[in-house]
């Protein structure tokens, strides 16, 4: 997927702005693999490393689903400017039968004044598809009003 870009200073406190030890580092990767842990995001071989503002992650997750969560759980803390995405979908065949790949969703940072309804209205035509936007947020998003400014968001397709 790449580099996904986030505003530095808008997201979760996991750890001190401007603060460079390693041990603060690893203090930081070891509070982000307990949120992605906590949520219950399947990631196996689950592996962070930040430089600077910019956070690599590595693993193996469930589903197309899955790897998008963790990316934002990731980009969405303060202090993070990028994300580079190196995760691997787990590729799960039923017997002779393959199953088809989910695309991948789009991402918004959300800015003043919107809502999860604007945001819908903007994306799908309808306001009343926030509960899309919402349940694929989960469980990152606990509250559809609760969203603040900069927070990157999925907006999964409908197709």
């Amino acid at each position: 997927m790449g580099f996904i870009s986030f505003i530095k200073d808008a997201g979760a406190k996991v750890f001190g702005i401007g603060k460079t030890s390693e041990e603060e580092k690893a203090e930081a990767i070891d509070k982000l693999t307990n949120t992605i842990n906590q949520l219950s995001l399947e990631v196996r071989s689950l592996a962070i490393n930040l430089n600077d503002d910019t956070a690599s992650v590595s693993g193996i997750a469930k589903d197309q689903e899955t790897k998008e969560k963790v990316v934002l759980v990731i980009g969405n803390s303060a202090g993070i400017a990028k994300v580079e995405d190196n995760l691997e979908i787990e590729e799960v065949f039923e017997e002779e039968e393959e199953c088809e790949p989910v695309p991948p969703s789009r991402f918004h940072t959300v800015e003043r004044g919107d809502t999860l309804s604007k945001i819908a209205k903007e994306v799908y035509g309808n306001a009343m598809k926030y509960p899309v936007i919402f349940e694929a947020n989960k469980p990152m998003l606990t509250d559809p009003d609760k969203i603040y400014p900069g927070q990157v968001l999925r907006i999964p397709n409908l197709d």
